[in-house]
């Protein structure tokens, strides 16, 4: 077969698997539909009526692969919950949240609410920047960030992995006393307001740039420009992007271009599947730290104490200067680079 038809054979394959995969979800679960479409009617007219890049069609390009993001969020999420939930428990975080539980019961429910909100700001400010600057965890993130066009639907796009390293900051805000109603409550504001912020229009709102964050400000997060990368990671509070060194607002232009120079797959299926490629089958990984306890714990905690040493160079690089930076050069697609490979590759000995 030639090689356009291997290639277009993978296209039905993928297409194919995509619909199932859809299906399936909508089985499970509508609600996704009637929110998309309620979200479409909401922000779209904004959109179209002013537009930040003219020309810039509903029936874009990858449209459909965005969607399908959103449509599978019913059975693919759980997944993430199951990690987010054993990574916050083992991480023990909530240890010194119930050391602090007895201050924060004293603190009056309004100025508790506004603790909790700076808190999660605070810790999902160095989660979002850890899974840009950690190999690893940029496997997982890359896929949110792929898109190549910025609009409502493009925030659809991420992979269920994705920003289950803030369990920890979860389960701490939890134990320390703060009302799981609210915290949930914060997550969900935070989410949808992630779509506006993707949004494709032209409001700059100057005024506000030091004050909350604008879709000028998530945008030049997004472009794949060199001076821009490693900027903007707040999702709330412009502060700590300004406190840390990783503000970036220029006065005189604006994102043009946006996606990832890595290779990475077309199609939802495809997507979730990537940053996976090299993990193993994970029911093997458990067989064999049943069978060798000792031995696959001193793995994994070498692979720890990698993740967590990257962690530390990502917080205490020099942030001076956030131009000219270019933290995910591109690399071979089929094989991850040298500092993944050291957690994602070795497995643990038999």
């Amino acid at each position: 077969m030639s090689k356009g038809g291997r290639f277009n054979t993978t296209r039905v394959i993928a297409a194919a698997a995509a619909l199932v995969l859809v299906g399936v979800a909508l089985s499970v679960s509508v609600e996704p539909v009637f929110l998309i479409a309620v979200l479409f009617v909401l922000v779209v007219p904004f959109e179209k009526a002013m537009p930040r890049h003219k020309g810039q069609r509903v029936r874009r390009p990858a449209i459909g692969t965005d969607l399908a993001h959103g449509l599978v969020t019913p059975i693919v999420a759980p997944a993430g919950l199951v990690v987010a939930g054993a990574l916050g428990v083992f991480s023990l975080a909530w240890l010194p949240g119930l050391a602090l539980r007895p201050l924060v019961g004293q603190i009056p429910s309004l100025a508790q609410m506004l603790l909790g909100l700076v808190l999660f700001d605070l810790l999902i400010y160095w989660t979002h920047r850890f899974s840009h600057e950690v190999p690893f965890l940029w496997r997982f993130h890359a896929i949110h960030h792929s898109t190549e066009t910025l609009d409502w639907v493009s925030g659809l796009r991420g992979h269920p992995f994705d920003g289950v390293i803030l369990a920890p900051a979860f389960v701490f805000l939890l134990a320390a006393g703060f009302s799981p109603e609210y915290a949930g409550a914060i997550t969900v504001i935070q989410i949808l307001s992630g779509l506006f912020l993707h949004a494709n229009v032209r409001w700059r709102l100057r005024p506000l740039h030091r004050l909350i964050i604008t879709p000028e400000f998530h945008h030049w997060h997004h472009t794949n420009e060199p001076t821009a990368m490693h900027s903007n990671y707040s999702v709330f509070l412009p502060i700590w992007d300004i406190a840390f060194g990783t503000y970036f607002m220029p006065a005189n232009r604006r994102p043009e271009t946006y996606g990832v120079d890595e290779y990475i797959p077309s199609g939802v299926v495809g997507q979730l599947l990537w940053p996976l490629r090299g993990i193993g089958n994970p029911l093997v990984r458990v067989g064999r730290g049943l069978s060798h306890p000792i031995r696959s714990l001193r793995w994994l905690g070498a692979q720890v104490r990698v993740l967590l040493g990257q962690m530390q160079r990502s917080a205490l690089r020099d942030t001076g200067n956030v131009t000219g930076t270019v933290p995910h050069p591109p690399r071979r697609p089929d094989r991850p680079s040298a500092s993944t490979r050291v957690l994602v590759s070795t497995s643990p000995p038999r």
